[in-house]
């Protein structure tokens, strides 16, 4: 049987590529657990699961968080996924589409090893703008964004605070499906910085979605001006967004490993 994997890094984001005709065991919550985790699977931020042939649109995939859970969107999974269709040859030309959850992503690649790749991202959407809300008996003021995925994002300096204010926005009842948090350092109106805590992995050193959200607010707050370079602990991403709050994500991929389970770990997923 086939177990072969493909690891891809995006400014730190490290997540697998499990593309069904090269990997034939059913990934159930438990498997992608155990795959993800660092001390006794391969350990990744997720899982980019595709192409699927079974799903409508080209080039489809899903997205699956360390947990087990599934995500509408992920960025820079999106991006290392693009990657993964150019350097197995899905591919044959700069300009493509990835299917996620039935909507239509718009991909370009940038260089000629794909190393830089812009994504449509689609519209981010406002449910709340600088609305005040109670987190542990403390006043924060928060914006709430759609990019596809639920974000949260506060305009503060604390980066410390993202371990503490994270998990506690993730599950709060006003987010009934969960949500990514994000706090915000402005540094100059083209420039921002921000830490994040993603829904259903915890403490990440970058995000797609995080950087699109984080930016999208930012210019709707009067805080920054259209392009944004968003820098995150990974590294930085830039984020351009239209006069209808349509995004492009640019940021670069990087290829870091491919190979087969060993046959301990194939018997431990065949188990489950």
């Amino acid at each position: 049987m086939a177990y072969q994997l493909f690891k891809y890094q995006a400014l730190g984001n490290d997540m697998l590529v499990i593309d069904p005709a090269r990997f034939e065991q059913a990934l159930t919550p438990e498997c992608v657990r155990l795959l993800c985790d660092r001390h006794f699977g391969i350990g990744a931020d997720g899982i980019c699961y595709g192409p699927l042939t079974d799903e409508p649109g080209p080039n489809a995939m899903r997205f699956l968080n360390p947990d087990g859970s599934e995500a509408e969107k992920s960025g820079n999974g999106l991006r290392i996924f693009a990657r993964y269709l150019w350097d197995a040859g899905y591919v044959d030309s700069r300009l493509y589409t990835i299917t996620i959850q039935n909507q239509p992503i718009h991909v370009e690649v940038l260089d000629e090893n794909a190393h830089t790749i812009a994504l449509e991202m689609g519209k981010v959407t406002f449910f709340r703008v600088e609305e005040p809300m109670e987190v542990d008996g403390e006043i924060l003021q928060i914006t709430a964004v759609s990019v596809g995925n639920p974000h949260c994002v506060l305009f503060d300096d604390r980066f410390g605070a993202i371990h503490h204010i994270g998990p506690v926005l993730e599950t709060a009842p006003e987010f009934p499906n969960r949500t990514n948090v994000q706090i915000v350092r402005i540094i100059d109106e083209h420039t921002i910085e921000i830490a994040i805590w993603e829904r259903g992995a915890g403490y990440t050193l970058a995000s797609g979605t995080s950087a699109s959200a984080s930016a999208g607010a930012a210019i709707r707050t009067g805080r920054c001006k259209n392009p944004v370079e968003v820098r995150m602990a990974g590294g930085s991403a830039t984020v351009a967004v239209d006069e209808d709050w349509n995004i492009v994500l640019t940021g670069t991929v990087t290829a870091v490993f491919q190979g087969q389970l060993a046959p301990d770990l194939v018997v431990e997923l065949s188990d489950m």
